[in-house]
């Protein structure tokens, strides 16, 4: 049995394995994946001396527990939390030694939803299509973590950052998002695509990986026939028949058929992922570049 492991105590509401995902596969049906949050994991690996590609766990919400069978490097980002290693604090935002066999405890979300535990050497289960991401859509890549589970740890690369704390962009008070109108704008009445842009809504609890759910005014469609299935992309924004958009995130489905009333500049999404329920939300249109 490898010293290079990582026993999952504590699961939590929904932790996965999460790299830069599976892009390039959509002709297949088979999403992007990857961390919702990508700056967040790219630094927590940066802080812990991985290459960018090491795969980490996103948690949810209320966090995990996990205890390295060998001393390991780690550090937590993301949404902001309280990091205890043996019941001690230590600092969240930065790279801490962990003895073997010490519990590392990742706390319940003080702001944002999601926060990102990198280890040293990076989660190293197998890839799937070349990434090592959980996707809840397809189902490719390691299940969800459940408590028990073992996941194998790779063999450091780097030195840790020396930093004591490294800056992290706070979870949004407002979500703003730039969105391009199209490629079915023309499928809503005027009113509705001016009250796309100009309106308020809010981030539904009923949000998760696959998209973020919106509350607001429901979207009047002009054209009301059937659309035949059509590709989507990362941030297209699709409107169900309840009228009340619905951002497409990183499990998003690879074609749908709903109207795409505009698409989320790529940027944006990283501050989408962070947005608890409830937090306001403004889609702001921009012209094409």
């Amino acid at each position: 049995m490898t010293d290079r492991a990582l026993s999952v105590v504590r699961a939590g509401a929904l932790t996965t394995v999460q790299d830069l995902g599976r892009p390039g596969h959509a002709h297949l049906g088979v999403p992007r994946s990857g961390a919702l949050d990508g700056p967040a994991a790219a630094l927590v690996n940066r802080l812990v001396g991985n290459s960018p590609e090491a795969a980490v766990l996103e948690t949810t919400l209320n966090g995990c527990a996990v205890r390295p069978r060998s001393t390991v490097t780690a550090a937590v980002g993301g949404a902001p939390c309280r990091v205890t290693v043996n019941g001690r604090p230590v600092a969240w935002g930065a790279p801490v030694r962990v003895p073997a066999g010490a519990l590392v405890d990742v706390g319940a979300a003080v702001s944002g939803v999601r926060s990102y535990v990198a280890v040293s050497g990076g989660i190293a289960v197998e890839p799937v299509l070349g990434s090592r991401s959980t996707d809840l859509l397809s189902g490719l890549g390691p299940p969800p973590l459940t408590d028990g589970a073992v996941l194998p740890l790779g063999r450091p690369t780097g030195l840790h950052a020396r930093v004591d704390v490294a800056p992290h962009p706070a979870p949004p008070a407002e979500l703003v998002l730039r969105v391009t109108l199209g490629p079915r704008d023309d499928w809503f009445t005027p009113e509705a695509v001016r009250a796309f842009t100009s309106h308020a809504y809010s981030v539904s609890s009923a949000s998760n990986r696959i998209g973020l759910r919106t509350e607001g005014p429901a979207l009047e469609r002009a054209l009301t026939r059937e659309l035949p299935s059509e590709g989507m992309v990362l941030g297209a924004v699709q409107v169900p028949p309840d009228g009340r958009p619905v951002v497409f995130l990183a499990d998003h489905p690879t074609t749908g058929g709903y109207p795409v009333i505009a698409a989320v500049r790529a940027a944006d999404l990283p501050a989408a992922a962070q947005a608890v329920p409830g937090t306001p939300l403004r889609f702001v249109a921009v012209r094409r570049r």
